[in-house]
C-alpha cells in the first residue's frame, strides 16, 4: 500500500467543531487513512492511499460539507 500526505488550507472555519466536521467526514471515506485539521492555523493534514483517491477529491469532499481547501505548495 502506498499512501501520501497533502496539507491543505482551510478558509471558512469558525470553530473547533468545523475542524471535527472536516476530519470525520474525510475519515469516513474510503481510501483516506488519516485526517488531522487544526484549527488555530487553518490547515488540514490528510493521508491517503494513492490509487483509491487523490487529493483533487479530498478537496471536493471538503468543499461539500462547506469549506474552501486549497493544496499548500510542498516545497
Amino acid at each position: 500500500m502506498t499512501t501520501q500526505k497533502k496539507l491543505l488550507k482551510i478558509n471558512g472555519m469558525h470553530c473547533t467543531s468545523c475542524a471535527m466536521n472536516i476530519d470525520g467526514e474525510l475519515e469516513d471515506t474510503k481510501g483516506v487513512i488519516q485526517s488531522n485539521t487544526n484549527y488555530a492555523k487553518q490547515v488540514t493534514e490528510v493521508e491517503f492511499e494513492v490509487g483509491k483517491i487523490n487529493h483533487e477529491k479530498i478537496i471536493e469532499i471538503i468543499e461539500t460539507v462547506g469549506y474552501e481547501a486549497k493544496l499548500i505548495d510542498e516545497k
